[in-house]
C-alpha cells in the first residue's frame, strides 16, 4: 500500500482535515475558552457574590496547578491510546463543568472545586492531545498543520471575550456560562468525534516502531532540558505581559476601549504569528526560527515597558501575539523532531507542567510589582531581558536526531 503521507502537500489530503477539526476542537477547549473569557467573567462573579478579585482569581491559579500536575499523566495515556479516546472523555467533562458555573454559589469553594476539574481534564481537550492525532498524519508539512491546530486558540482570543462578554448583557453571566458550555459539545459532537484520528495504520506502525525516544531517553538528552527551560522563561515574561496588558495601558492614560484594541490585536498577532511559523518550521531550522520568534516576544515585552500611546501599546501587543502564536507551534514540532512520537505526549504533558507553573508566576509577580511600587514598569523590563535570554537559548540546541521513518519498517513487517 503506498504511504498516505506522500500527497500531504495536497489540500484534498485527508489530514487537513483532521488538523482543521483539531483547531475548532482547540477552539472551545481549556486554553481558549476558559483562557480567554476568564476576565470576562471575573467581574460579574466579584459584585455577584462580594468575592475580592484576590480571591475569585485564585480560582485560575488552582486550574493552572491542576493542569501542571495532570498533563504528563493525559501525556502517557496519549501515547498508548487513540487521541479520541482521551479526548472526547475529557472534552464532555470539561464542557459538563464549564456549563455547571451557571449554578455558582457564593461559597469560594464551589468555585475552586469547578475550576480543579476544569484544569484536571483541561490539557486532554487542548492542543497537546489533539497535536499527537494530527502528528500521525504529517512529516514534511508537520510545521503547517500544527499551526493550523493553532489558530483555534487564535481565533479563540479574537472571537470569544467579545461573544462572552454579548452573552452577559443579554442573558446575563449565568446564562453565559450555560450557553458557552453548550457549545463545547455543539462543536465535539459534529466535528471532533467524526473527523480526529490518527493516519490509517498508524496504530500497526506504532506496535513495530522502535524508533522514537523514550520518556527517559529524552529527560537525559541536553535539547529537552534546553526547551523545557526556555518555556519556563517565556512563558513567565510573555504570560505576565499579557494578562496585565490592559490594567497598564489603562494606567498610562490610554481608555479602555483603546487598551481593548490592542488586547484584540495581540490576539490577531497570535492567529497570523502561528500560521507563519508554521511556514517557516518546515523550510528552515527550527530553532533558529524559534529564536527569532522569541526575540521578537522580547522586543513587545521591551516596548510595553514604555509605551505611552495606543500607537505604542499596539504595536508591543503585537509583538507579543505573535510571539506566543509562534511558540505554541515551535514546542510540538521540536519534541516530534527530536525524540520522534514514541513519547511524544507524555513529554509534551511534561512541558506543559512547565509552562503552566510559568503561567502563573509572571501575572503575580506584575500584580506584586504595582501593588509594591504603583508601577510596571522596572519588572517589565527586567521580563524583557528573561525573554531574549529565552530566545537566545535556542541557538544551544543541537542538530535534530537521525531517525528512520517507521512506516516503511512497519509495512515490511505486516508482509512478513
Amino acid at each position: 500500500m503506498a504511504d498516505e503521507r506522500q500527497d500531504e502537500g495536497s489540500l484534498g489530503y485527508a489530514g487537513w482535515r483532521v488538523a482543521l477539526a483539531s483547531g475548532a476542537g482547540v477552539l472551545v477547549s481549556f486554553g481558549s475558552l476558559l483562557v480567554y473569557t476568564f476576565g470576562i467573567f471575573l467581574k460579574p462573579l466579584t459584585e455577584e457574590f462580594g468575592w475580592s478579585r484576590e480571591a475569585a482569581s485564585l480560582a485560575f491559579g488552582i486550574a493552572a496547578i491542576m493542569i501542571a500536575v495532570c498533563s504528563p499523566p493525559l501525556g502517557y495515556l496519549l501515547d498508548r491510546m487513540r487521541a479520541r479516546r482521551v479526548i472526547l472523555p475529557c472534552v464532555m467533562v470539561f464542557g459538563c463543568a464549564f456549563a455547571s458555573l451557571a449554578l455558582l454559589t457564593p461559597h469560594l469553594w464551589h468555585l475552586y472545586a469547578v475550576f480543579a476539574v476544569l484544569g484536571a481534564v483541561g490539557s486532554g481537550t487542548a492542543h497537546m492531545a489533539y497535536a499527537r492525532a494530527v502528528s500521525t498524519w504529517f512529516d514534511g508539512h508537520r510545521g503547517m498543520a500544527l499551526g493550523v491546530v493553532m489558530t483555534g486558540g487564535a481565533v479563540g482570543a479574537i472571537v470569544l471575550p467579545p461573544a462572552a462578554q454579548a452573552l452577559i448583557g443579554s442573558v446575563g453571566w449565568r446564562g453565559a456560562f450555560a450557553v458557552l458550555g453548550a457549545l463545547v459539545f455543539a462543536v465535539a459532537l459534529p466535528v471532533v468525534v467524526p473527523l480526529v484520528r490518527e493516519r490509517p495504520g498508524f496504530d500497526r506502525e506504532r506496535r513495530v516502531e522502535t524508533e522514537g525516544a523514550s520518556v527517559g531517553e529524552a529527560m537525559r538528552s541536553r535539547a529537552f532540558w534546553i526547551l523545557i527551560v526556555v518555556l519556563f522563561l517565556f512563558s513567565i515574561g510573555q504570560n505576565g505581559a499579557m494578562t496585565h496588558l490592559s490594567a497598564l495601558l489603562t494606567d498610562r492614560g490610554i481608555s479602555a476601549s483603546e487598551a481593548a484594541i490592542a488586547v484584540s490585536l495581540l490576539g490577531a498577532a497570535s492567529l497570523f504569528g502561528r500560521l507563519v511559523t508554521g511556514w517557516l518550521l518546515d523550510r528552515f531550522f527550527a530553532p533558529r526560527v524559534s529564536f527569532c520568534v522569541l526575540a521578537l516576544g522580547a522586543a513587545g515585552v521591551f516596548l510595553l515597558s514604555s509605551a505611552h500611546s495606543l500607537a505604542m501599546g499596539s504595536l508591543a501587543a503585537i509583538l507579543i501575539g505573535g510571539a506566543m502564536g509562534g511558540e505554541a507551534d515551535i514546542t510540538p514540532y521540536l519534541l516530534s523532531r527530536y525524540f520522534g512520537l514514541r513519547s511524544f505526549s507524555m513529554l509534551y504533558g511534561f512541558s506543559w507542567t512547565g509552562y503552566a507553573i510559568a503561567g502563573a508566576i509572571g501575572p503575580v509577580l506584575m500584580g506584586r510589582a504595582f501593588d509594591s511600587t504603583a508601577s510596571y514598569q522596572a519588572l517589565v523590563v527586567e521580563l524583557s531581558v528573561i525573554t531574549f535570554l529565552a530566545a537566545g537559548l535556542m541557538l544551544a540546541m543541537p542538530a535534530y536526531a537521525r531517525r528512520v521513518s517507521p512506516a516503511p519498517r512497519a509495512r515490511a513487517a505486516a508482509a512478513d
